[in-house]
């Protein structure tokens, strides 16, 4: 079974959660737009606040309407073996509630075909994190994802049923406004 595109892009239009699979693991994503729908994924994990979230972008074009992207971060998106989250420090255009409190956010170009064809139609970012209770251990299998997260989605991807992470994560690497790059996580 493949997904609905429109059906998901309405349902999130209209503020719901989705319970995904990504290029990395699984993942609870909504719109950038909507606070609501981004308190109601601080609520599922039960995780603080000041903690942000990454984005996901489909493609060059929408990552350059929401930040400033320098010229090493192209490199290190051209070189990277495996999904990379880029931290921004110039934003262009996305709420302050979608920032980290330092004023930055976390980016990544997404190679899932199914969330590149949603974040299209929906035209733009979506907000990204993992399927798990803050604290708690990533499900490597769709069996494992807790009941209490799968009860309070608004919509499952049905790929996501049969997915087999490739990743736990991904790289999450920060580029300073002199240079200067910093990984935040490998």
């Amino acid at each position: 079974m493949h997904t609905d595109i429109a059906k998901v892009a309405t349902i999130l239009q209209e503020g719901g959660v989705i319970l995904t699979h990504t290029d990395t693991t699984f993942g609870l994503s909504c719109l950038v737009s909507n606070q609501a729908a981004i308190d109601k994924i601080f609520d599922i994990k039960q995780r603080h606040k000041n903690k942000s979230f990454i984005l996901l972008v489909d493609t060059l074009a929408r990552l350059q309407q929401v930040v400033e992207v320098p010229e090493l971060a192209w490199d290190i998106m051209d070189l990277s073996e495996k999904p990379v989250s880029i931290v921004y420090d110039k934003i262009l255009s996305l709420p302050t509630y979608a920032q980290s409190p330092d004023g930055t956010v976390a980016i990544r170009m997404v190679k899932e075909p199914t969330l590149q064809k949603i974040i299209g139609k929906v035209r733009e970012p979506i907000v990204s994190t993992s399927v798990n209770i803050s604290g708690e251990a990533a499900p490597e299998t769709y069996a494992q994802i807790n009941p209490q997260i799968i009860e309070k989605v608004d919509y499952i991807l049905p790929e996501a049923k049969d997915f087999v992470p490739k990743y736990t994560s991904s790289s999450i690497i920060k580029i300073g406004i002199d240079g200067q790059v910093k990984v935040i996580r490998a």
